[in-house]
């Protein structure tokens, strides 16, 4: 049995016991080498700035990178704690975008119960001086222009 093979049949024994996860995840792998294919591929994008967008944008994926980067490995747990009202499903979807198109690393231990950790890939790790920047440009712009018409969730962040 082949590696990639072992890696399949380990997910599907021991990670995901939903039927509709497993076949969704199963899908995600090409027939030539194994690898997932990024949701952004084979798609047509006006600019670069669109294509950046389409793979860090939406509510949640910022915050993913930003508790990743800053955090370093973190368990499907830990991330669900840091993220008040992401839903399980939303969280999974999300860290299964990023990671096929290569921004966030999933590595699964075989160990029962199973045990499997988040981590930045390197091009994930090259979006965090532009996560920093954002940040730096919400805190002003919090403080010049919306002062205190707009709250923060602490517990977020």
């Amino acid at each position: 049995m082949s590696e990639n093979n072992r890696y399949i049949t380990f997910i599907c024994k021991y990670v995901l016991y939903d039927h509709k996860v497993t076949n969704s995840i199963l899908s995600g792998y090409n027939q030539h080498g194994g690898e997932m294919m990024g949701h952004v591929c084979g798609k047509t994008y006006n600019c670069e700035k669109e294509l950046t967008l389409a793979v860090i944008g939406g509510k949640w994926k910022m915050l993913i990178l930003w508790h990743l980067g800053k955090g370093g490995k973190k368990r499907f747990s830990e991330l669900k704690a840091l993220m008040p009202g992401i839903t399980q499903r939303m969280l999974v979807n999300q860290l299964r975008e990023l990671e096929q198109d290569q921004i966030v690393h999933r590595e699964v231990y075989p160990v029962v119960p199973p045990k499997v950790e988040y981590s930045l890939t390197e091009h994930g790790k090259s979006l965090m001086p532009i996560l920093d920047a954002m940040y730096e440009w919400g805190k002003n712009y919090m403080e010049t222009v919306v002062k205190g018409q707009v709250k923060i969730n602490e517990a977020a962040k």
